[in-house]
């Protein structure tokens, strides 16, 4: 029988082999493939880990600062007149991927002979993290970043920043404001318009005039140290359009270094603090009667006695014993006749008046640091008579140059505003006293500085006039002696009022020169005049010469007369 021919065994060995090779090849094939769908898997869950359930201290992305990208900042905030007061630079800020040190405290030991103000202790603890990103500094110098740089230490990035620089420093700062390390608004106007200011791309141009600034903040920064004082507030304001020219709060802070400002230096004097504004108010009481026609000038009142009411007393600080005509109950500023006045009103009046202009609520401007006024929950009897002349209502000394600015313009209360307005746009107002009151209160304010109490805030050639306030602050349920709130607010020039001046100092001390007064008069008053006679001439404001007609339109008949002679006439 013939069968198959079997293959030698070597032949069969050899088939063998190479059928083993293959399987174990191919077996290894499949591991490796395993291996590396395994390593990509976790590769994959990784990337989406860090992108999106990332903490929010780590950035989504970084880049590197050599790169030149265009960094989206804040629009720049620039005066009136174009003069830059807050910009955005672009800077580096310094961090590290601490899975990558190597060596931590040598790391962190190594930063600090290029960066002297940091923590080692912290630096070194922040690179011993398993964290991804962890920032070491924010905002570095040109200077440190290429210091930094020079150490080559693995493990540290740059990353692009803008930061808020203000290249005038401290002036105008609680209008202004200043941003965090992130660049997002904390106060002023930073914090108003911090959206727009994220995406506007054209700058933004405030009311304030940086000259008229620097003055009125030196002209109070003398004054308080002069008279020792704890603060002091400043405005300057357009009656025209409303727009306030400059505003000012001390002690200031500088918004260049936002880590460095104490809480109490962000309190804005000007439209938060809240204070009883003393006699400067007998400016809203006179208009008032005046335009109610409860009195005219040629009228007054008895104001030889005191008013009793109650366990209250109400006197003048001056006393004259005598019937005042209403010029004299205002230029000698007589709180017997005023408490009068607004009675001749009524209660109802009094406190409809003064809630047309604008002293019963918030003023409406482009801060978010604003006081509300502190009115009685009763308004009664007693509350009209102190009131009228400026205790038991406090208010911001922003509340009170937007009122004295209607009183003067001709009538027409504006809302006040930080922005600049366009020229040739007159904003609009509402009218709340007539033409004919406001011109008498011109004569009125202007025969205070010209032969009354405001006599120190003279400006030759400028026709200030304006009215002096003193009050005793509120400590508790009652008043703190001797510790006064001390004003002068004017207008200039009289016979056309462009602007509002305003002057507060915050417990002033008298001094030998001020005979020991510490009233408004005396320390306030003169911060004034100077203001008046620094800024007009930068105003383009000439001054008007002795002979110039229009002095005539503000004389005012002064028509003094004793109580007996005042009966007699009456009769």
């Amino acid at each position: 029988m013939t069968g198959k021919r079997q293959a030698p065994p070597e032949k069969i060995r050899i088939e063998g082999d190479r059928k083993t090779a293959i399987e174990m090849g191919r077996n290894r094939l499949m591991v490796a493939g395993a291996l590396f769908t395994a390593a990509f898997t976790v590769i994959g869950i990784r990337v989406i880990d860090v992108s999106v359930f990332s903490e929010n201290t780590e950035p989504r992305y970084t880049r590197s600062i050599a790169k030149d990208e265009k960094h989206n900042g804040r629009a720049d905030i620039v005066d009136r007149n174009g003069v830059l007061m807050a910009t955005s630079l672009s800077t580096a800020s310094l961090f590290a991927n601490p899975r990558l040190v190597l060596d931590p405290e040598q790391a962190a030991l190594k930063l600090a002979t290029a960066l002297p103000d940091i923590d080692v202790k912290v630096i070194e603890k922040k690179l011993r993290s398993n964290r991804g990103f962890v920032w070491l500094k924010r905002h570095l110098t040109p200077r440190q970043q290429y210091a930094v740089n020079r150490l080559g230490i693995p493990a540290l990035n740059f990353q692009r920043e803008a930061r808020r620089m203000y290249p005038m420093g401290s002036l105008a700062a609680h209008a202004l404001g200043f941003t965090d390390i992130d660049n997002k608004g904390l106060t002023g106007i930073e914090r108003y318009f911090d959206k727009e200011l994220r995406t506007r791309q054209d700058n933004m141009a405030l009311s304030i005039d940086v000259r008229v600034q620097h003055v009125l903040e030196h002209e109070l920064g003398v004054a308080m140290k002069k008279f020792s004082a704890i603060g002091a507030a400043g405005l300057v304001m357009d009656v025209t359009t409303g727009e306030v020219v400059a505003m000012s709060s001390l002690p200031s802070f500088d918004p260049n270094q936002p880590n460095a400002i104490a809480q109490d230096l962000r309190f804005n004097r000007t439209t938060l603090g809240v204070y009883e504004m003393g006699s400067t108010f007998k400016i809203f009481t006179t208009a008032m009667a005046l335009d109610a026609g409860t009195v005219s000038l040629h009228g007054g009142y008895d104001a030889t006695n005191p008013i009793r009411v109650a366990r209250f007393t109400i006197r003048d600080f001056h006393a004259k014993k005598r019937w005042l005509s209403v010029p004299e109950i205002f230029m000698y500023s007589s709180n017997i006749g005023t408490v009068k006045m607004a009675l001749d009103v009524g209660i109802p009046g009094h406190r409809n008046f003064l809630t047309t202009i604008g002293m019963m609520k918030p003023v409406a401007i482009e801060l978010s640091e604003t006081g509300s006024p502190l009115s009685p929950n009763r308004w009664r009897e007693i509350n009209s008579m102190t009131i009228s002349f400026g205790h038991g209502l406090a208010v911001s000394p922003l509340h009170l140059v937007a009122g004295v600015s209607a009183m003067v313009n001709g009538g027409i209360y504006r809302t006040p505003t930080l922005i600049r307005r366009n020229p040739s746009e007159t904003p609009v107002g509402k009218r709340v006293i007539t033409a004919e009151t406001s011109a008498k209160m011109r004569r009125l304010m202007r025969l205070v500085v010209k032969n009354g109490t405001g006599r120190n805030a003279a400006a030759p050639g400028y026709l200030v006039g304006g009215k002096t306030g003193t009050a005793e602050k509120v400590s508790g349920r009652g008043y703190k002696k001797k510790a006064l709130i001390s004003s002068f607010v004017a207008a200039f020039p009289m016979h056309k009022p462009r602007y509002v001046v305003l002057a507060m100092l915050d417990e002033a001390k008298g001094t030998k020169e001020t005979f020991g007064y510490a009233t408004g008069g005396w320390v306030a008053a003169p911060v004034v005049g100077a203001v008046v006679r620094r800024i007009a001439p930068v105003l383009g404001m000439r001054p008007i010469k002795e002979t110039d007609p229009v002095r005539e339109t503000l004389s005012i008949e002064i028509s003094g007369k004793s109580a007996r002679e005042r009966r007699v006439a009456t009769h």
